[in-house]
């Protein structure tokens, strides 16, 4: 089914080229994977707000709340970090990972249960936490005791005596080769590791090697947490182009291209630990054209961040962002097609989903995500569209859920959000609409003036005969061609007289009325 899918959306005949595009500046770092041309994931890190998801600190706990089950840590941050009392049990597996045989050898840990965290990690007593999620709006970030440290091919879990295989791996002649190879390694007891997916089809020595580094690693942060204070930092996640080695530098990347010398320089130095021919696909990029402009990044970025998104076929998506939900429109837009209508909307809610799929990867959006496809009639196109959403969401880092579309014509999915979605870090809310995205018409601000003077006149007849009146000139320009009766009338009513003034800073909503003799303002 799905290689029909992919003839209907033409990509049957896609030859591979992906590259890697990274762009490094004085304050921020932005790295593009390229699919034939096509931009597929997109990340942006400001030298001023680096990520900390990943991160280890050696906190303090501040307090408990055993109502939500959870305690509150102090890692040197403004806001408390927030420690589930299901995220502070050691050895919590990920449901990620198939988990290996343990061996004999290996004691299985006491079994802890919530009930007992508060008298593990009483109010004062330190802790050492991995942050899971990072701040977003209000809330401080998210933490858990079950510390992972990522490697090219391995995750190394030192306080878990769990190892396994990323389920991502689905061929069984290759779970079992990895699996003997799991066990040859030798991890010291109470430690676990877990086969990333890019650990499929690589020889023993690479698996080796990288435990080593991890090893290693950990012993350093280990020192730290012997001989640091609490509410500080042991373990900083690597920056975006470290992360961007170790995470993308896969068999299917053909080239990485960087605008920076020194960036260039370090992957080449992280690359020839782990496989030399590597070396020869990074290059470094110098020419006088931004790089993201010379490789047409810059135009998809461009377009891909639009409220409306179009499509191929002619039709478009829509994209709102809430602080819990996502709602994502799906339209057919120019795509009236021909005389068979099923096979427009069906077309339609394709390229849709493969669209969706793409955008929840570049905007980096997260929480729960409603979209609302194209009614169908068909079972068969219905669970098209699924599968296909089901395809698309495998190549996502994020852990997503999605479920079949409804009899309504919703999909609901969601999607782990770790840190802020790309359009809260990259855009505020708009200062003179306040993030409404609307405001109110010339006619509605007059309509609304015209009640304010009637009752502000009717109130200061006594006192006041001249009202002076500051207004945006947009709306004193509705005034003058439209609702001049209107304010002759008002003039005739209460014996007064109305002067305007148009100000440009003046917000299309707004306007004050005031004494024009004396300056004060006068209030309805």
């Amino acid at each position: 089914m799905i290689d029909k899918v992919k003839k209907i959306l033409g990509l049957a005949s896609r030859k591979t080229g992906n590259k890697l595009i990274l762009s490094v500046e004085k304050l921020e770092s932005r790295v593009a994977l390229l699919e034939n041309g096509r931009l597929e994931e997109y990340s942006v890190e400001r030298k001023t707000s680096r990520n900390i998801v990943g991160s280890v600190y050696k906190g303090r706990v501040k307090n408990i709340e055993m109502g939500l089950k959870a305690m509150f840590v102090d890692i040197g941050f403004e806001k408390n970090a927030f420690l589930h009392f299901w995220d502070a049990i050691p050895a919590a597996l990920d449901s990620g990972i198939e988990e290996i045989d343990r061996p004999a050898n290996r004691r299985p840990r006491k079994r802890i249960t919530a009930k007992d965290i508060p008298n593990i990690y009483p109010v004062g007593s330190d802790v050492i936490v991995q942050v899971t999620k990072g701040p977003i709006g209000t809330k401080g970030p998210r933490v858990t005791t079950n510390l992972s440290f990522a490697g090219r091919y391995l995750v190394l879990m030192p306080f878990s005596d769990r190892s396994g295989i990323s389920r991502k791996i689905e061929d069984p002649k290759e779970r079992e080769r990895l699996r003997n190879i799991l066990r040859q390694l030798d991890t010291p007891d109470g430690v676990g590791v877990i086969i990333r997916t890019v650990g499929e089809g690589q020889r023993a020595r690479y698996f080796v090697r990288d435990l080593r580094f991890l090893l290693d690693q950990w012993a350093k942060v280990e020192q730290l947490i012997r001989d640091s204070p609490a509410s500080c930092r042991v373990f900083e996640e690597p920056d975006l182009v470290e992360r961007t080695v170790r995470d993308f530098l896969t068999e299917e990347i053909d080239e990485v291209v960087c605008d920076d010398r020194e960036s260039t320089n370090r992957m080449l130095d992280m690359v020839g630990h782990i496989s030399r021919r590597a070396r020869n696909r990074i290059r470094f990029y110098d020419s006088a054209a931004p790089i993201f402009e010379a490789y047409g990044v810059q135009k998809q970025i461009d377009d891909a961040f639009h409220r409306q998104v179009w499509l191929k076929c002619g039709g478009y998506i829509v994209i709102d962002e809430t602080e819990a939900l996502v709602a994502i429109d799906v339209n057919t837009g120019r795509n009236k097609g021909g005389r068979d209508v099923e096979k427009t909307i069906l077309q339609t809610n394709l390229e849709a989903a493969d669209e969706i799929a793409r955008q929840l990867r570049l905007r980096n959006i997260g929480g729960l995500i409603i979209g609302d496809f194209i009614d169908m009639k068909s079972r068969k196109d219905l669970q098209m569209v699924y599968n296909l959403m089901k395809e698309r969401l495998k190549r996502d880092k994020a852990k997503t859920h999605v479920l079949p579309i409804s009899p309504l014509g919703l999909m609901e999915m969601t999607r782990q959000r770790a840190q802020q979605s790309l359009s809260e870090t990259i855009y505020q809310n708009c200062p003179y609409c306040g993030g409404r995205g609307v405001v109110k018409t010339s006619m509605t601000t007059s309509v609304e003036l015209h009640r304010t003077l009637n009752t502000v006149m009717r109130k200061y007849q006594d006192s006041v005969h001249d009202f002076r009146v500051i207004l945006n000139p947009d709306v004193l320009k509705r005034l003058k061609e439209e609702d001049e009766e209107l304010l002759i009338d008002l003039e005739r009513r209460y014996a007064g007289r109305l002067v305007f003034r148009g100000d440009p800073g003046f917000h299309q909503e707004k306007f004050i009325i005031t004494d024009a003799n004396t300056g004060a303002e006068l209030k309805a």
